[in-house]
């Protein structure tokens, strides 16, 4: 076993994003359907015989003790009992406050990594549990699949995509989930969805390795009928998604993606999305990224 390991963070989408309730405890119940592109941070881990847990990268506004990797790092080695430490570099190219997951991509990176890195041979389930107590949205790239997710986010059932590209826009603003899920203006009641109503007759892309095979989805379909609730809610109070929303719509059905601030829009084949991205105006910033069958390191969970 290498005593160091780089680990790939991708970023995910919600290719919509439900609001369906509230529990009494004030979590939100959602209906999302997840979506990984091959677009994200990348993390190192490095062994330490020591036990520490290190960072070796500071990031701008997150003191260490609120990291998220570093969170990661010490719930897991706290569940598992483990005398092992690690140093944690990190690569930021996903925005904070924009929707992709970052920071959940990234302690989920941590959590899969130092399954092997400190040879547990955790599950798979036993790591989404463990995940779950970090974020709402961090199990999912545990899971590492696209999925279509309830509960508040938890509950994950896998799906299949047909291969697509994205154009996703980073309007410069960092829009806090808290506050977009307090606002007066949320929609807090929208009906429940059935993911057979989203099927096209789309053959199963499984070259990611997994045996399952899941309900295969258009995203046509997907676009027509379903929205995302928080959309409204951060257009009204952030004027730069709007903008972006309203650009990127000349060339495809687009969307935000989470809380914001990002939005995207999908396309059949490479080269037309990079043809919308070079259109860009002045002042506007975005990249163009594949969806992925499966994270990465889909392997590393037992």
């Amino acid at each position: 076993m290498s005593a160091r390991l780089v680990v790939s963070a991708p970023a995910k989408l919600n290719l919509f994003l439900h609001v369906t309730g509230r529990r009494e405890d004030g979590y939100h119940l959602l209906e999302t359907l997840f979506c990984l592109l091959d677009h994200g941070d990348t993390v190192t881990l490095a062994l330490r015989g020591d036990g520490q847990i290190c960072r070796n990268d500071d990031l701008p506004g997150v003191p260490a003790e609120q990291d998220l990797c570093v969170r990661a790092a010490r719930l897991l080695q706290q569940a598992s009992g483990s005398t092992s430490g690690v140093d944690i570099g990190l690569v930021k190219r996903l925005p904070m406050g924009g929707g992709l997951g970052g920071g959940s991509s990234d302690a989920a990176a941590v959590l899969l990594g130092l399954n092997r890195l400190w040879q547990l041979d955790w599950s798979r389930q036993r790591l989404q549990s463990l995940a779950l107590r970090l974020g709402a949205d961090v199990p999912v790239f545990v899971f590492g699949r696209s999925a279509f997710a309830r509960g508040i986010g938890e509950q994950l059932e896998p799906v299949c995509l047909p291969l697509s590209w994205y154009v996703v826009l980073e309007p410069p603003v960092e829009i806090s989930t808290a506050r977009i899920f307090a606002s007066q203006r949320l929609t807090r009641n929208s009906e429940s969805v059935r993911i057979t109503d989203f099927s096209g007759g789309v053959q199963p892309d499984f070259s990611g390795g997994v045996s399952a095979q899941p309900q295969c989805l258009s995203l046509a379909a997907i676009m027509a009928r379903t929205r995302n609730d928080l959309q409204q809610v951060a257009c009204a109070e952030f004027p730069a998604v709007a903008e972006a929303l309203q650009w990127l719509s000349q060339y495809a059905p687009a969307r935000m993606t989470g809380s914001g601030a990002c939005v995207f829009a999908c396309f059949d084949n490479e080269a037309r999305a990079r043809q919308v991205l070079a259109g860009l105006p002045t002042g506007m910033r975005g990249f163009v990224a594949r969806g992925l069958s499966s994270h990465p390191q889909y392997d590393w969970a037992g």
